[in-house]
């Protein structure tokens, strides 16, 4: 069955195992999308969409405040076109047909999940520690996991591509793979040529996932991105909400060939991207305002780096080397029993509540994870946070 939207082609998909209208339930290719009034026209006296032709119940003031123009009252472009070829151009990609939009990376992921996956029949591969909203949504879609856990001896949390793959060769019911690179909570970048083992595993019929949220603090050449051209079953995640700065507006991306994106927009809620935040995602995908991230981002790994030592200073109250690869915007470190050496969650977990309680310094707990007892998550922060970090943490590590 043919999926609505996108012409047949004659070139065949790479890699040839791989056929995405054998990925996709039946009922989804069938699907035809619900058309909304902005598909058809979106300017000229707009009496089609029952919207409020007096605009909206702002006073004007605050809207002059702006200096802009939003037209709050009518209805966002759906296909918000300016935005994905900016995205495009950005990631390498030919045109905005490889990039879709949804309201933050988990509205991407659940949709690759509703569309990919059968409740209670089709499973998905995870492999902890990693973002814990795969369990969550697979939990919401009745979705089974499959979990071949990461390499963690050393804090090296790489795939365990043996047990990977013989758990795709064994269970043809896996649909989807999730990769988390660089990986969270671990801050550890998945090598490329490990992602294109799992892509060119002739067993493996469904689609590898690679949700690379961190991936701007991760360095040149880093992104799967380059891979989508290639390969018709890889959908890569990005967001604008870490190296961008841009968590508020909640917009997400998924990069993939036109086939996989064309289902995921058949299937998306109507103007699923309000209005202000596309106004503020294209303004922040400027050449402008790019240079500009990029400054930020060289900031922050900088920073990054200098905490690294500075937090080498604790050793002798217990605080172990940070762990993982260190590519993304956090660090995480490993809190000890003072004069054993051994991993400690529940000093971790005492640490991190008197920090936030007392100290007013926020960090976040991992050591329920696997592979990460007795870990504390720490964001890279601005230059007065971090210092404020290392010596509110040194005065806690004292006490506790």
């Amino acid at each position: 069955m043919p999926i609505h939207g996108v012409a047949p082609s004659a070139k065949p998909s790479h890699p040839p195992h791989f056929d995405l209208e054998s990925v996709i339930r039946p009922n989804i290719l069938a699907l035809h999308p619900y058309r909304c009034a902005r598909d058809d026209y979106q300017s000229g006296i707009l009496l089609d969409a029952n919207e409020n032709a007096l605009g909206p119940a702002i006073p004007q003031a605050a809207l002059d405040r702006e200096d802009i123009e939003l037209d709050l009252h009518r209805y966002p472009d759906p296909a918000q076109i300016d935005i994905k070829s900016r995205i495009a151009k950005l990631r390498n990609l030919p045109g905005w047909e490889y990039v879709f939009l949804g309201v933050g990376s988990d509205e991407v992921l659940d949709l690759l999940m509703r569309v990919c996956c059968t409740p209670a029949k089709d499973k998905v591969l995870t492999t902890p520690p990693t973002y814990g909203m795969y369990a969550v949504c697979g939990q919401v879609n009745d979705v089974a996991l499959v979990k071949v856990p990461l390499v963690v001896e050393g804090g090296a949390f790489q795939l365990d591509l043996p047990k990977m793959k013989t758990a795709l060769e064994s269970d043809p019911s896996i649909k989807m793979v999730f990769l988390c690179s660089p990986g969270n909570p671990t801050g550890t970048l998945i090598p490329l040529p490990d992602i294109r083992d799992i892509l060119e595993l002739p067993a493996f019929h469904g689609i590898v996932v690679v949700d690379e949220a961190y991936i701007d603090f991760a360095g040149e050449d880093a992104s799967a991105s380059s891979l989508v051209e290639k390969y018709a079953n890889l959908c890569v995640m990005q967001t604008l909400s870490k190296s961008f700065g841009l968590a508020a507006i909640r917009l997400g991306i998924a990069l993939a060939q036109p086939p996989l994106i064309q289902v995921l927009s058949n299937t998306k809620a109507p103007y699923n991207i309000g209005t202000p935040s596309a106004h503020l995602a294209l303004s922040a995908l400027s050449d402008e305002a790019l240079d500009l991230m990029r400054q930020k981002v060289a900031t922050l790994v900088a920073s990054r780096t200098q905490l690294l030592e500075e937090l080498k200073e604790l050793a002798p109250l217990g605080l172990a080397p940070a762990i993982g690869g260190n590519h993304a915007n956090f660090l995480l470190v490993r809190v000890l029993t003072r004069g054993t050496g051994k991993p400690d969650s529940p000093r971790a977990q005492k640490i991190y509540t008197h920090m936030a309680e007392k100290e007013g310094v926020v960090v976040r707990y991992r050591g329920n994870e696997f592979g990460c007892e007795g870990c504390l998550r720490i964001t890279i922060g601005s230059e007065g946070e971090n210092k404020s970090l290392v010596q509110r943490l040194r005065q806690t590590m004292a006490e506790i």
